[in-house]
């Protein structure tokens, strides 16, 4: 099943890359575009056109009318979509089964964290990927690409986006046909441990095999006569079954919460760091790809190689994840007092030409900038002279390309008019950025030792028979708990923090300036509730746990390994 899970991947991957050989190559609109010196826009008002009909007037209605033309090949996508989830589905469930069914029981925690860490270095492998195709042109295999006059860094420029499909599902296709090698189960070797240490569900309802249910005569071998139809009717039946265990269902909901922390908070990380420490968008991912990405596989090895090396109990793996939990729930504390303001922004949250003007209406067009026609739809940040950010050359009233004679510069002399690219910095914001990098390496470490101890409590207190049925169940609910609603909770919370919206066409775009103050405490204390609530979760296992061991863990002398 892995293996033709696999094989889908592979054609889900390829059917992603077939867009660019069914349509037609990308044209770009030759010559120079209405922007200035580092992509900047600047105010038309003196240019070429002049007056009331600058140069953006044709350049938005042509762009509008293109969106309309929007060929049907984000179906074929999607499709392609839904087949890398449908084949990534058997790994995860059916690889820590396997693997826990075939090494001894010291060994497994130590091989389900390796299984776990490729897991997390497999997406920082494809960001690496992603930026080194997108770095070549789109169409390269098609073109003579010394001929372009355009560079990565323009606007206009867009990159093989096809190219990681194409060998990522050439991997995926190769390392599937080696899953056919396994045989279905391996010889057994004999490990005296294994015996003693089989785990349960409550002893009163499975002491005996119930010939009732449908499905199981013995334990271990299934009733050849059952249809698929009964095999189907049963599922219900060990569902509830399953949920009714408190150890199984506290372990389970702790482990989306967890998670949750990690898809809300680690989807908007980036943006995060964009808006608080004024990093662009590549600096920022890059750092993450360098730190919280690898720290985070480190926390995963280090988690399945304590409980090995420890020879940790059920209730030892409990307490590790609790401990782990205060642990970087402190560190998501320290998050709140770790950032920059939004400081003075032109419009926003100043108005233009006074700094400290109270109760002064707040809007990006001024007299200064009323000619010049400027767009929001992308936002381009200047720094001026006067220590105030605008939202770009063009709102500072530049009417030159090497940004200079801005116009609503009115505090500082005439000669001095002048802006830089970028956000103007805030004071000590480079200090709490090398804090929070540090912090959130230590963060990512320790949060990730609970993932394996809390998989390997898991599937030590259910039968050996549902094994891979409770960890179908584990991995259902993380994707339904734990990865679709945090992102959205999240990304609703980041944008009521917003100040200023971008418009494309007349529509609303994305939000390009927040309330940093407000955003920061709004974006960490979600992950603090989050976190909070799977360490309550964590102590309710370890309660249970406690008060009656031999109910939940079997072989209650030992632990989970000798």
């Amino acid at each position: 099943l892995i293996g033709c899970g696999g094989i889908v991947m592979a054609l889900g991957a390829l059917l992603s890359a077939l867009p660019e050989f069914l349509t037609h190559q990308y044209k770009y609109e030759a010559g120079e575009i209405r922007w200035g010196a580092e992509g900047r826009d600047v105010c038309a008002a003196n240019g070429s056109g002049g007056g009331p009909g600058p140069a953006p007037g044709p350049l938005c209605p042509r762009r509008c009318r293109s969106r309309t033309a929007t060929n049907m090949m984000y179906l074929l996508l999607i499709g392609a979509q839904v087949l890398l989830g449908i084949g990534a589905t058997p790994v995860q469930p059916l690889g820590v089964s396997y693997i826990d069914d075939h090494v001894r029981r010291k060994d497994s925690s130590l091989y389900i964290g390796i299984l776990f860490t490729m897991l997390v270095f497999g997406p920082a492998c494809g960001f690496i990927l992603g930026s080194f195709c997108t770095k070549m042109y789109v169409d390269a295999v098609f073109i003579d690409t010394s001929n372009l006059d355009i560079t990565p860094d323009d606007p206009r420029w867009i990159g093989a986006w096809w190219g990681g499909f194409l060998l990522c599902g050439a991997l995926l296709f190769f390392s599937s046909l080696l899953m056919f090698g396994f045989p279905q189960s391996l010889p057994p070797h004999s490990d005296p441990a294994m015996e003693s240490e089989q785990a349960m569900l409550p002893e009163r309802e499975y002491e005996r095999p119930k010939p009732s249910n449908g499905v199981l005569r013995h334990p271990l071998e299934p009733d050849s006569s059952a249809s698929c139809f009964q095999q189907l009717k049963v599922i219900p039946k060990v569902t509830k079954h399953l949920l009714s265990n408190p150890v199984f269902t506290c372990i389970i909901l702790a482990a989306c919460m967890e998670i949750a922390v990690v898809a809300g908070f680690a989807a908007f990380l980036g943006k995060y760091l964009e808006q608080q420490f004024n990093l662009t968008t590549s600096s920022a991912n890059q750092l993450l790809g360098m730190t919280a990405i690898p720290c985070a596989c480190l926390g995963i090895f280090l988690g399945g190689l304590l409980v090995k090396k420890l020879s940790l109990s059920a209730l030892g793996a409990i307490r590790m994840a609790m401990l782990v939990n205060l642990v970087s729930t402190a560190c998501y504390v320290s998050f709140l007092f770790l950032g920059c303001d939004t400081g003075p922004v032109a419009g926003v949250t100043v108005p233009y030409g006074n700094t400290s003007a109270p109760g002064s209406a707040l809007d990006p067009y001024s007299p200064c900038n009323k000619n010049c026609e400027c767009q929001t739809d992308s936002f381009t940040p200047v720094c001026g002279a006067d220590g105030v950010t605008y939202l770009s050359a063009c709102f500072a009233g530049c009417n030159s390309t090497n940004l200079t004679g801005c116009a609503c510069l009115t505090t500082v002399p005439p000669e001095n008019t002048t802006v830089v690219p970028g956000k103007c910095p805030s004071p000590g914001c480079q200090e709490a950025f090398l804090t929070f990098l540090c912090v959130m390496c230590v963060c990512s470490m320790i949060g990730a030792m609970a993932q394996t101890p809390s998989v390997i409590i898991l599937i030590r207190t259910v039968s050996p028979e549902l094994k891979s049925y409770a960890l179908g169940v584990l991995f259902l609910l993380l994707r339904l708990l734990g990865f679709i609603p945090p992102p959205l909770i999240f990304g609703a919370g980041i944008d009521s923090t917003c100040l200023f919206w971008s418009t494309f066409c007349g529509e609303q775009g994305a939000c390009v300036l927040y309330d940093n103050v407000a955003y920061r405490y709004l974006y960490v204390s979600i992950a603090i509730v989050l976190k909070s609530s799977a360490f309550v979760l964590y102590t309710t296992t370890w309660q249970c746990l406690r008060k009656n061991y031999k109910r939940y863990i079997k072989n209650h002398e030992g632990g989970l390994s000798t």
